[in-house]
């Protein structure tokens, strides 16, 4: 009988499957849910920089800047305690990891934010770090410097594990994540994914594309899971995008991560879905007589082949000499 235990991020999972930041986790009932379905972690839907900003941003100004100063903070304070809430209310119902999220793209107050949230319960933070980088006078460098900052400032007020969700728009993620993994970082998600932005030719406006990831997106996970745990083996991570049945998991395992995130499989079949992937990798693993998920994690990756790498330019000569 296979073994699905793994470690990610200084976390004992009963498996490898850690249901990402979504609407499937914006409240302990659900979440009872999907551990009751299997699931071995969960990551709580992200507190956003962005809409704490926004409703500080609308208060309507007093000319008494203590006024407003408070009605700010009130904002602030008001939106992290109804997710210290989620947290207790899901640490007490659970018995798997609850990793809190949050999304942001500056220092601010995460680590003040950070501190209360590891208070609360927490037994991980995952930092979902995204912007997209469009200025001209932009300085190279300086979205990667971003991620450091923000780790760092979270690290020193937190004990627990900090898990820095990347994203895909990067020119050399595996010097990124060395810096990252010098910083502290328990784990790595590789990647975050943007929001999908789509033409209406008719109304001549900006609509939303697929929300929904899909089982070609994995190959890109894959590609820098298997350099990047060949590159630094000490660093843990999972791969987020495509993960869409237990084949895809095993792929992901089998590249060298320790764990996958997922969540469009689940919005489009369910939480039944999260029972079959876990059978279907039970199922393979004992057809090819592995106990355990270390027996072949990163059996693919960069160092499966020290002569050559075949996830940069040998599979590309590969595939187009045959053609």
């Amino acid at each position: 009988m296979s073994i699905l235990n793994t470690t990610f991020a200084g976390l004992s999972l009963r498996n490898p499957i850690i249901i990402s930041s979504s609407g499937l986790t914006d409240t302990a009932e659900k979440v009872q849910k999907l551990e009751f379905h299997g699931a071995g972690a969960v990551v709580l839907k992200s507190i956003f920089e962005e809409q704490i900003l926004m409703q500080s941003g609308d208060i309507v100004s007093y000319d008494y800047p203590e006024a407003d100063d408070y009605l700010k903070t009130y904002v602030r304070s008001h939106a992290l305690s109804e997710y210290v809430k989620l947290i207790q209310e899901c640490k007490s119902l659970c018995k798997i990891p609850i990793i809190a999220s949050i999304n942001c793209f500056s220092k601010g107050e995460w680590s003040e934010f950070a501190k209360t949230m590891q208070d609360a319960g927490a037994d991980a933070i995952e930092l979902n770090i995204m912007s997209i980088e469009t200025q001209k006078e932009y300085r190279y460098g300086t979205m990667e410097q971003r991620y450091i900052d923000i780790l760092s400032t979270v690290k020193k007020r937190v004990s627990i594990p900090v898990i820095v969700k990347l994203a895909s728009n990067l020119s050399n993620p595996i010097a990124l994540i060395n810096q990252l993994h010098a910083n502290g970082a328990g784990g790595v998600v590789l990647f975050n994914r943007f929001y999908q932005a789509d033409i209406n030719i008719k109304t001549l406006e900006y609509t939303t594309a697929d929300v929904f990831s899909n089982g070609s997106e994995l190959s890109n996970g894959l590609r820098w899971a298997a350099i990047a745990s060949g590159e630094l083996p000490k660093q843990d991570f999972a791969i987020s995008g495509g993960v869409n049945s237990g084949a895809a998991i095993i792929k992901s395992i089998l590249a060298g991560a320790a764990a996958v995130e997922l969540c469009s499989v689940i919005y489009k079949k369910g939480n039944d879905e999260i029972d079959k992937m876990i059978a279907d990798t039970s199922s393979w693993m004992d057809s090819k007589g592995y106990e355990n998920i270390g027996q072949f994690k990163g059996l693919m990756n960069l160092k499966a082949d020290e002569n050559a790498n075949p996830f940069e330019r040998t599979q590309f000569m590969k595939y187009f000499s045959s053609k």
